[in-house]
């Protein structure tokens, strides 16, 4: 006897495919400080960035090239170049006074911005939670003989990439067991242990990590994040008018170009200043303890093959970097 299961397929949303570039090249993640130093400090640094982004848009290019091959339709890469502005761990100026320079002096330097987000729409973005809901989907790879002792990062709001040193306490006429050091789960012959804090809660407002807003921020790029299967951070078109005087005004993601590939895309680049190097170190960290959304990630592998583009299983994978010296 064959036994029928039905189910209610209208509690399962569907989720809707997304446009994907080859390449998100990002141009910039600055701060406070940087913007203080006027448009001499931005003109450095896209001054910086400009031969390293040439190289990330010749090595999609020739990725778009080899996926053509034998198939129908050209090669030419999808690239969307993509900046990040933080508004979220301090507010400064307007964007009204900052957008007008940031772009000046990337024209200047020969680049184009065509998407521009804002860092606090990594936290919330058009009334989505995003940040919460990534937390809500860390799943932490447990380490060889931890035995569960660590209590999980919902109620500690940290996250390692393996087991840390256990606590010693010395009790009274007992001398204390030997000192272990950390380890890392994935460890080739030596360990290089990270503890990351993904964010801190006082009196009762939670502020989340830069490393952990810049792990959402990646994955928005890649397009695999959804709100009930719709998708979220979606770009909206800038008018010919000028920028808002309150950075709240402004969209999440503004579309700058109105020609620019899709914003998402199967692999992203960033071209940043050697400090990041901590902070990306740990956004791999988290990525690699996220569950991300199925029904996302099916949309991205069907595409992909569709294109006969090879987009790697990890999702750490598909992210890169470009660090060039700070100044």
């Amino acid at each position: 006897m064959t036994e029928s299961r039905f189910r209610e397929t209208a509690a399962e949303p569907l989720t809707r495919s997304l446009a994907l570039s080859h390449l998100s090249l990002e141009l910039g993640h600055l701060y406070m400080e940087d913007f203080e130093g006027g448009r001499a400090r931005l003109r450095q640094h896209f001054e910086r960035v400009k031969p390293w982004a040439d190289a990330a848009r010749a090595d999609a290019a020739a990725r778009a090239e080899a996926a053509a091959t034998g198939r129908r339709g050209g090669s030419r890469p999808r690239i969307s170049t993509c900046f990040l502005i933080d508004d979220y761990f301090t507010r400064f100026s307007t964007p009204a006074e900052v957008v007008p320079v940031l772009l000046d002096e990337a024209e200047r330097a020969g680049l184009v911005i065509d998407y521009l987000a804002r860092e606090s729409g990594c936290a919330v973005a058009d009334k989505v939670p995003l940040a919460e809901s990534v937390a809500g989907r860390l799943v932490e790879s447990p380490p060889p003989g931890s035995y569960g002792l660590r209590p999980p990062v919902g109620q500690t709001g940290w996250l390692a990439n393996g087991v840390r040193t256990p606590a010693q306490r010395a009790q009274a006429m007992k001398r204390s067991g030997a000192w272990q050091p950390p380890q890392e789960t994935a460890a080739h012959r030596h360990s290089v242990f990270l503890d990351v804090e993904l964010w801190d809660d006082q009196n009762g407002h939670r502020t989340w990590s830069c490393p952990f807003l810049a792990a959402v921020w990646q994955l928005t790029r890649l397009g695999l994040l959804r709100n009930e299967g719709e998708p979220v951070f979606v770009p909206r078109a800038h008018t010919s008018g000028g920028f808002p005087t309150e950075w709240d005004q402004l969209a999440p993601l503004l579309q700058l170009n109105p020609s620019a590939a899709p914003f998402n895309a199967y692999r992203t680049c960033s071209v940043l200043p050697s400090r990041f190097l901590p902070v990306e170190h740990a956004v791999r960290v988290i990525l690699d303890q996220t569950e991300v959304d199925v029904g996302a990630l099916r949309k991205v592998a069907s595409r992909s093959a569709d294109e006969g583009i090879t987009v790697p299983d990890s999702v750490a994978d598909r992210v890169s970097y470009v660090f060039y010296p700070g100044w």
